[in-house]
């Protein structure tokens, strides 16, 4: 065990034996493990970290998309409550329609029509009059 610990000497000569080379080839092939065990170890991590990047990307597309879809879908129930309330609208101003009176009424009074012995008045609307003129600004 000693003899490993110590450092060679330059004025002493090593003894080339079988059993040195075999040590030397041993270290050798030790220290080539060692380089393909890190090589290996190191492309597995950027296996790794590629693989997480792009899993990590993928899922924050996918947060944005569905944001996105989502603000969409809120802005289409949005319309669709509109039109549903235009909807019902429309349905009873159709029952309105049906009602033989409510014509005539509407008759009369967009298209100034009358029944007999009937006058119709025509009466301006009012203006908006302007209040700058006060003087008071």
């Amino acid at each position: 065990m000693e003899q490993r610990n110590r450092k060679p000497s330059a004025t002493v000569a090593s003894i080339e034996t079988e059993y040195v080379r075999s040590l030397r080839k041993k270290e050798i092939w030790r220290h080539k493990q060692k380089r393909r065990l890190q090589k290996r170890l190191i492309v597995y991590a950027v296996i790794t970290f590629v693989v997480f990047g792009g899993l990590t990307n993928t899922f924050i597309q996918q947060k944005q998309t569905l944001s996105a879809k989502e603000a969409e879908k809120e802005k289409v129930l949005a319309q669709l409550s509109e039109v549903q309330e235009e909807q019902e609208m429309l349905k009873r101003q159709l029952v309105k329609l049906d009602d033989e009176e409510y014509i005539a009424k509407l008759a009369r009074k967009e298209y100034f029509l009358s029944d007999k012995n009937e006058i119709i008045f025509s009466v301006p609307e009012k203006k908006k009059t302007d209040k700058k003129d006060d003087g008071k600004e």
